[in-house]
Parts: structure tokens; C-alpha cells; sequence
């Protein structure tokens, strides 16, 4: 398939929208994760299913049992509408979620399947569900390395605030 430059700007724009997502739930910054979803989006996250301002709120508090998380995405498939102001989207995902109190990494595997809406230039999300592949949850012994001397997972959470680097 042939894209205009505008449309392939509209992807791109749509993929940094799926990682703010990302970075904002893993650095617990509700500000940068309330930026992937229009204010009135909706959010179907099984344990939550309503506004998505309110899902980012709730996830503030319940991602606090883990010393860091790590949502990555992949296989970011996305259609435009020909409306220009319509997207869809489906991304596979695959979250490790190191426990706070416990050597323990939880793993999430699924996809997001969202619905995209373009105003003015920007785009963001305006219907999201969360399909669950699978879970698993294992104990994670130390690396034969030096791991005390690196900064932590939990180092730069929450990162609201914070510029982008060391």
C-alpha cells in the first residue's frame, strides 16, 4: 500500500500516542497517560470498564505493588479511515511487573485494540480494550553481576516532573 506523507505522519502520530501510554503507566506520570486518551474516553481494562481518565487514576494507586513495569508493545498494526480523523489499531503486549515485596516478575500477555480520533493535529484514543492472552508469575533469582550498584527500577517513579534522561 501507497501513503501520502500526511498519512504516514498521522501513523507515526498514533504510534508516539501508544507509547505515551506505555511510559506514562510504567512511570506512573497520570498526566503523560491521560494524554494518550481524549477526556471522554473509554476504557475496558477488564477489572475497569468506564472513562479512561479514571482508569489512569485507579492505576496510579494499584501499580504501586510493583518496584517497576515495563509495557511493551508490538506489532503495532494500525488502519486510518478515510475520514482522516479515524484510526483503528490493535498492538500486542507483553508486561513484566517486577512485585515490590517479593522476587517475583509478573507477566501479562495480550493486546490493546483501540479506536483512535484525530482534533485539530493531534491524535489520541477515544475507545481502548484490553484483551488478555495470559499471565504468568515466577521467581526471579539475581544475575551472576554487580545488580546493587545499578539504579533500580523504582528509581524514577513516579516521573512527573521529570525531564527525560539521566
Amino acid at each position: 500500500m501507497t501513503y501520502t506523507s500526511n498519512q504516514l505522519s498521522d501513523i507515526q502520530c498514533i504510534t508516539a500516542v501508544a507509547r505515551r501510554y506505555c511510559r506514562g503507566v510504567d512511570r506512573l506520570d497520570a498526566a503523560l497517560m491521560k494524554s494518550a486518551y481524549w477526556q471522554e474516553a473509554t476504557d475496558d481494562h477488564g477489572v475497569f470498564v468506564g472513562n479512561a481518565w479514571e482508569f489512569v487514576e485507579m492505576c496510579m494507586v494499584s501499580h504501586l505493588r510493583w518496584r517497576s513495569t515495563n509495557h511493551c508493545i508490538f506489532n503495532h498494526h494500525i488502519e486510518l479511515e478515510n475520514d482522516g480523523i479515524h484510526a483503528r489499531g490493535e498492538a500486542y503486549n507483553v508486561t513484566y511487573l517486577f512485585q515490590k515485596d517479593d522476587d517475583v516478575l509478573d507477566t501479562w500477555y495480550g493486546r490493546y485494540l483501540d479506536r483512535y480520533e484525530k482534533r485539530g493535529d493531534e491524535w489520541r484514543i477515544i475507545e481502548r480494550v484490553c484483551v488478555h492472552e495470559g499471565s504468568t508469575s515466577a521467581p526471579v533469582s539475581t544475575m551472576e553481576i554487580d545488580a546493587p550498584r545499578f539504579r533500580q527500577g523504582a528509581f524514577d517513579r513516579p516521573s512527573s516532573g521529570r525531564p527525560v534522561g539521566p
